[in-house]
C-alpha cells in the first residue's frame, strides 16, 4: 500500500492509496481532479474508487467530474451532501480494495457526516493509516461547524484515540505550525512541542508537507488528545 500525499488548493490535502499488487488506486477526498487523474497516469495505476470525508467542497468537488470521467467509479461517504455519492457507509462498516482494508470511523462534529477512514493491509509489515479528513490534524482538531465538543472529545479519545499508537495519520489540511503555536500556549513548559513546531516551521520553510505524522506523536503534542 502506497499513499501519494498530493497539495491542492490552498492548504489542503487529498490522497491517492495506490494498491501495489494489482495497480488499483482509490483516491482520498479527490477535491481537484485533473491534479489527482495526472498522478493516476504518472503512476500507471487505474482509480476505482473515492472516499469522501465530508461534503465541503474543498473536498468533494472533484467527485461529479470523476464520477464522469471514469465510467463505474466508486464514490463512498456517510453524507447524502456528497457530490456523485454511490455507497452510503456507516460506523465501522469494512471495505475492501484487493488487500487494501479500510474501516470506516463515524465522526460526526466538523460536519454532521463526517467519516474518517482507516486503512491496512493483512499480513503487511507497514503501519496502517487513518485519513482524518478535518476531525484530527497535526496538533489539533477540525472546526465544530455542525457539532459539539463532546462529540469532537469522543471522535478524538474514543474513536481515533483508541487505534494502534504506530497509525499513520493524514489529514485535510496543512495547518500544523498554526496548530502548534496554540499547542505552545496551551503547554508552555511542553518540549515535544516546541521542538516539533521548530521542525513544522522548517518544512514550511521548505514547502514540504507535515504529514504523515503518528498517533503516537499526537498523544506527546496535540492538547486535543492530552485534555486528561
Amino acid at each position: 500500500m502506497k499513499v501519494k500525499v498530493i497539495s491542492v488548493l490552498e492548504d489542503n490535502y487529498m490522497y491517492l492509496v495506490i494498491e501495489e499488487s494489482t495497480r488499483d488506486a482509490i483516491a482520498v477526498d479527490a477535491a481537484v481532479p485533473k491534479r489527482l487523474l495526472e498522478i493516476v497516469r504518472k503512476e500507471d495505476v487505474v482509480l476505482r474508487a473515492i472516499l469522501t470525508t465530508h461534503h465541503h467542497w474543498d473536498h468533494a468537488r472533484g467527485n461529479e467530474e470523476l464520477a464522469r470521467l471514469c465510467p463505474g467509479l466508486r464514490v463512498y461517504g456517510a453524507d447524502e451532501r456528497i457530490g456523485a455519492l454511490t455507497h452510503k457507509v456507516t460506523h465501522d462498516q469494512e471495505l475492501t480494495f484487493g488487500a487494501i482494508r479500510v474501516r470506516c470511523l463515524f465522526t460526526p462534529c466538523h460536519t454532521s457526516g463526517h467519516m474518517c477512514y482507516f486503512m491496512w493491509e493483512d499480513g503487511s509489515p507497514d503501519a496502517p493509516a487513518l485519513f482524518s479528513g478535518d476531525t484530527l490534524f497535526v496538533g489539533g482538531c477540525g472546526k465544530f461547524f455542525e457539532g459539539t465538543a463532546e462529540q469532537m472529545y469522543t471522535n478524538l479519545t474514543q474513536i481515533l484515540g483508541a487505534l494502534p499508537k504506530e497509525t499513520k495519520v493524514f489529514c485535510g489540511h496543512e495547518c500544523t505550525v498554526r496548530n502548534l503555536k496554540f499547542a505552545l500556549k496551551v503547554e508552555p513548559e511542553n518540549e515535544i512541542v516546541r521542538k516539533k513546531l521548530a521542525w513544522a516551521k522548517q518544512r514550511d520553510d521548505e514547502d514540504l508537507p507535515t504529514v504523515p505524522s503518528t498517533l503516537q506523536e499526537e498523544f506527546l503534542y496535540n492538547p486535543f488528545l492530552r485534555v486528561t
